[in-house]
C-alpha cells in the first residue's frame, strides 16, 4: 500500500497522487516525489489541460492537472488526483457510489436513475468491473491480510460484482484503523490509489 507522500503508476505517463494541491506542489518542489520508470526525483513542468469532473449530486467541478518531468530520464507525466479515475468524466466516489448499489443487485437503468446520470455510463462501468471484479476481489482480500492484525474475511455475497465492493470495502476499513490519515480518503479514492487508478481500466498492479 502507499502512504500520502507517494504517488502511484498508471499507464500512458499518468500518475496517483494526492488530492491536496498544496501538498503535491510542496512534493515536487521539495524532490519527495519518485519517477516510476527511474526513481529520480520529478520537478515541475507545467499544467495539464482542464477538464470537468461530474461529482456527487450534480455538482461539477474542474481540474487542471499538473505535469511533471523526471531529472532523470526527463520522460513527463501528469498528475492526477485521486479523486478521479483516468478517462473517467465522473469522480471516483460517484463511480463507487454506483458500483456499491449495483452491488445491492440494481441494474445498470436503475442506478442511472439514482445517479441522474446516463444509462450507457452506468451500464460501462458496471460491464467493466464486473469484467474484472474477480482480480479486484483477490487483490483487496490480499491487502486486507496485509493491513489487518485480524482480518475477518467479508461473506460471499452472491455475484463477482458484489463480492469484489465487498473486499475494496473491508481493505480500506482495515486501512483507516492502521492509518489514521485514511479516514479522509474515501474506500474508492483509496481503492484507486492502491491499484493505481485502474479500477475500471488495465490490468492490475501485482499484488
Amino acid at each position: 500500500m502507499h502512504d500520502d507522500t507517494v504517488c502511484t503508476r498508471w499507464r500512458y505517463g499518468v500518475l496517483i497522487v494526492d488530492a491536496d494541491v498544496v501538498r503535491v506542489e510542496r512534493q515536487l518542489r521539495e524532490g519527495e516525489l519518485a519517477c516510476p520508470s527511474c526513481g529520480a526525483a520529478l520537478g515541475p513542468w507545467g499544467h495539464g489541460r482542464p477538464r470537468e469532473v461530474r461529482g456527487d449530486l450534480g455538482a461539477r467541478f474542474f481540474v487542471r492537472p499538473r505535469r511533471s518531468r523526471c531529472s532523470g530520464c526527463q520522460v513527463t507525466h501528469v498528475l492526477l488526483p485521486e479523486v478521479i479515475w483516468p478517462r473517467r468524466a465522473d469522480a471516483a466516489e460517484v463511480i463507487g457510489t454506483g458500483l456499491e448499489i449495483a452491488a445491492l443487485g440494481m441494474g445498470h437503468r436503475q442506478v442511472a436513475a439514482h445517479l441522474g446520470l446516463a444509462e450507457g455510463t452506468v451500464r460501462g462501468w458496471t460491464r467493466r468491473f464486473t469484467s474484472r471484479a474477480e482480480d479486484v476481489r483477490r487483490y483487496f482480500t490480499v491487502a486486507l491480510v496485509a493491513l489487518a492484525d485480524d482480518p475477518v474475511m467479508p461473506d460471499p455475497s452472491g455475484t463477482p460484482l458484489a463480492d469484489a465492493v465487498s473486499a475494496v470495502v473491508a481493505a480500506h476499513r482495515a486501512a483507516t484503523t492502521k492509518w489514521s490519515h485514511m479516514n479522509a480518503v474515501s474506500r474508492w479514492e483509496f481503492a484507486g490509489r492502491a491499484i493505481t487508478g485502474r479500477v475500471l481500466t488495465c490490468s492490475l498492479p501485482a499484488s
